[in-house]
């Protein structure tokens, strides 16, 4: 049996509770996308309290390359993730006993893909020996490599469809690869929505009487810290806040954002605000104007909408004009300013480097599967 331990150490705010068993996850948690959210969906049900472990800037940037988010804006990433109740910052890259035992933690938690340090070792050696280490499934159809891939295609001119599918073919046969072959885990895989999915990630709640429920609509693409910052802002005009996510299809979220916008396909975009703590309901596919018979719908008594500009419906009319009728519409400042936009111009600036640091990654990754396979045939 596993041994029992509550009393924090050094700062580590365990938790009091003798009953809970806490449970330790960690990652760089950079570009925080569902995949992440699921690892720490599972991870969560394996105990009773959460702790992520998320690493500082310096210790990412030595072991994998340079972040694209700040440790500060990383750490407020995950906290925003319905399942985690802690978050440990300046985790250290190669996890540890001490570790463990500092936040209190039973075991700790990791996808079923391999994590090395800078010299190729197993990050998780020491706590797998002491029988301390658990795994869940990695998520199929997302990764990190792939959604940098689809961001760099936007660095290239407009194309036809044709031309972009081709385009998008060609680039994810050389993205994500190595010169001897295919890592299965960072190279770029489709993702295939399903209802269960949908079904563990939902909150399952209906709205109760004294709920205020409040309507947000967007495209919520790359769902990222500005998306957490504006959510939990309107999460604190309410005492009880019911917050129902409208996101718009694919084809309409492009007639407004141009280029090859979205990033994440619809079914993607769901499950990445499903994740948020701060969101109660997710409306997949929700009208670009808000209309009277939405709003009657849910019975929704505030519509906000970010300081981002708002561009006019199909036919030149204020999508926002009926709640604003009704003088349920209000602005919300989120006091950030980060934009997918933004986020696409710090990973185009890094371009050369994300290539190097994928190929590395693979390369890395290949040469391990090459000593497991040689192992293998050893034994037989």
């Amino acid at each position: 049996p596993l041994r029992r331990r509550h009393a924090a150490a050094d700062g580590g705010a365990g938790p009091a509770d003798p009953r809970l068993r806490p449970v330790s996850g960690r990652g760089a948690y950079d570009m925080v996308h569902y995949g992440h959210s699921n690892q720490l969906r599972q991870a969560r049900a394996m105990g009773d309290y959460l702790i992520v472990g998320v690493h500082t800037d310096e210790e990412i940037a030595k072991h994998k390359g340079p972040p694209v988010f700040t440790q500060e804006e990383r750490y407020k990433m995950v906290q925003a993730i319905k399942w985690v109740d802690e978050i440990a910052p300046g985790a250290p890259y190669v996890t540890t006993l001490e570790t463990l035992d500092k936040y209190n933690c039973d075991f700790c938690v990791h996808g079923d893909d391999i994590t090395l340090t800078i010299d190729g070792k197993d990050t998780y050696e020491e706590v797998k020996t002491a029988g301390r280490y658990r795994e869940c499934k990695r998520t199929q159809g997302v990764s990190t490599t792939d959604l940098v891939g689809r961001m760099l295609l936007m660095t290239k001119a407009h194309h036809s469809n044709i031309d972009e599918d081709l385009d998008y073919r060609k680039h994810t046969d050389n993205f994500g690869k190595g010169p001897k072959g295919h890592s299965p885990w960072t190279g770029v895989s489709q993702f295939l929505q399903t209802s269960q999915k949908i079904i563990q990630f939902a909150s399952g709640k209906e709205p109760q009487p004294g709920d205020t429920i409040i309507y947000v609509a967007g495209a919520f693409d790359l769902f990222h810290i500005g998306h957490v910052d504006f959510l939990e802002k309107v999460h604190q005009l309410a005492e009880r806040p019911y917050i129902i996510a409208g996101l718009h299809f694919d084809q309409e979220v492009n007639r407004y954002k141009g280029k090859n916008y979205p990033i994440m396909n619809i079914h993607e975009r769901t499950l990445s605000v499903l994740a948020c703590r701060y969101v109660s309901e997710v409306v997949i596919g929700a009208p670009y104007a808000v209309t009277a018979d939405l709003l009657d719908h849910f019975k929704v008594t505030l519509v906000c909408h970010g300081m981002t500009e708002v561009v006019p419906d199909k036919d030149g009319s204020d999508p926002y004009e009926e709640p604003k009728r009704r003088g349920i519409f209000q602005l919300v400042d989120s006091g950030s300013n980060l934009t997918t936009d933004l986020i696409v111009q710090r990973i185009i600036k890094n371009r050369l480097e994300f290539e190097a640091r994928n190929q590395k990654k693979e390369a890395k990754e290949l040469a391990v599967l090459e000593a497991m396979k040689r192992l293998e045939e050893e034994k037989h």
